[in-house]
This record gives structure tokens, sequence and C-alpha cells, in this order.
């Protein structure tokens, strides 16, 4: 069989892609990395809004809302304890584990690399990444409902299967601490990501849609503050025009190859 002559150029195109990246990131002090749903989708983990994704399954308005807890918090709670133990068996992917690696690299060298993430998984970190900010918060966590003071490790509150547990602080509700509909980003996260991000050399952006605001917005704060712009993702997106680089390949073979293309 003769090989496929556009599979070979398309190999070609991403190998050039790559070194070209590459060929930056070495140059680079501060890198942040901004990922999206589908860093984590090669885990195993299903994406929130693409074609069959979790939001096409499951009303938002019902689960996702605080409007949604007020009204029925035992089932907002059981949703998000099936959606713990549904990615229980998820582990990093090659893309975690090499950023995890980049970082190690640049700090060994007086340098830094920020990973930004919309990912509620915790998989960043799992993988060995110090310096995470988990804009969208962390399913893995909780927080009181009325207080917002830090309620503990989730999974040590999944017995409680028909009303969430209360708050140690204020006698309040738990619920998870991420980022529902309606909700600002916490400021603290935002704050931690915009000085990495406005002081950043290059941004790389990694499986993320870029239609989700405010995190949208980020490569294009970055571009403002004259860092280039890397592009990893398998399709196009509005992000795409604006890079110096984009990789069509995903996180996990893109990241370890761009990551041994520094060494």
């Amino acid at each position: 069989m003769q090989p496929n002559p556009s599979l070979r150029s398309a190999v070609a195109t991403e190998d050039v892609q790559i070194a070209a990246a590459a060929h930056v990131l070495v140059r680079a002090r501060r890198v942040v990395v901004l990922t999206g749903a589908g860093m984590s989708a090669e885990s195993g983990i299903p994406t929130f809004r693409d074609a069959g994704g979790i939001w096409s399954m499951f009303d938002p308005d019902e689960v996702a809302t605080p409007r949604a807890f007020e009204r029925d918090a035992g089932k907002v709670w059981r949703w998000y304890a099936e959606r713990r133990r549904s990615m229980a068996g998820a582990r990093p992917n090659a893309g975690h584990v090499a950023l995890a690696a980049l970082e190690a690299r640049f700090a060994a060298r007086g340098g830094s690399v920020t990973v930004v993430t919309q990912n509620i998984d915790g998989l960043h970190r799992a993988a060995g990444s110090r310096n995470v900010v988990a804009v969208h918060g962390d399913i893995h966590r909780t927080r009181c409902f009325d207080c917002r003071a830090d309620g503990g490790e989730a999974g040590a509150h999944d017995a409680s299967t028909v009303a969430p547990p209360r708050c140690p602080a204020c006698g309040g509700r738990l619920r998870p601490d991420v980022v529902w509909f309606g909700e600002a980003l916490p400021m603290a996260a935002v704050g931690r990501a915009l000085r990495a991000i406005r002081a950043c050399d290059v941004l790389v952006s990694v499986g993320t849609s870029g239609e989700v605001e405010p995190v949208a917005s980020f490569p294009l704060l970055a571009l403002e503050h004259r860092a280039v712009l890397i592009e990893i993702n398998p399709a196009p997106t509005p992000l795409s025009a604006h890079a110096e680089h984009v990789v069509r390949a995903g996180a996990a073979t893109a990241l370890p190859a761009l990551v041994e293309a520094c060494a």
C-alpha cells in the first residue's frame, strides 16, 4: 500500500510547527500554558460543551447554578458526587506529564511555567505541576454555600448522599468548589492568572475552544503585552488566526514532542 501523501504532509507540517514552537520556548523565561477541556478529554474525561458532552445530556440550569442548589441541594450534591466517581479512574496523560517536566526544567534555570486551567479535575497537580491556577475551581474540593469557608476534600463527604454536609465554620451547606453558571470566577485565581499572563514571554493555548469568556480573552491580553502565542488543538478555533505557531494535534501527542524538542 502506498503512503497517503496528505497524511505524510500533515505529519511533516506538525513536525515543522513543533520545531518552530520549541525554538520560541527555549528562548523564553516566563511561560503561561492555558488548558481547556481537550486536555482532559485525552485522559477519558468527557467535555462539557462538545457534541455528546455533559451539557448535551444534562441541563446545567438543573445542576450547575446557585438557584439549582437553593432549589434542590441534594440533587446537585449527588450529581457532582457522581461526576467525581466517573472520573475516579482518570489519570494524567502524557501531555500533563510533559507540562510538569517543562515547569521543572524552567525552574532549574530561573524561569517559570504557569498552568492556567479551565479544567476542574486536578490532573495537572496529579501529574506534578505545582504552579497551577484553576480558574473554574476544583471538583475535589468543597466550600460553604453561605460563608464560603473551605470545606475540605469532597471525597471525605461522599457518604452524604441525601443532602450536602454541613460547614464546620457556620453550619451552612457545603457545595462543590467549582464555578457555576451565573457566578464570577474567583478573584484570587483570576488575579494570579492575569499577573502571569501580563508578564509572560510565551502563551501556549492547549485544547481550549477559545469561546468561553472571560478566559477566551486571556491569550489576547498576552498578545497585547507582546507575548508569542502558540496554539495546540486538533481543530481550528477563534484563536487560531492570532497564533504565531499552530500545531494541529492533541495535547498527549504534541506536548511531549514539544518538550522533547526544547531539550
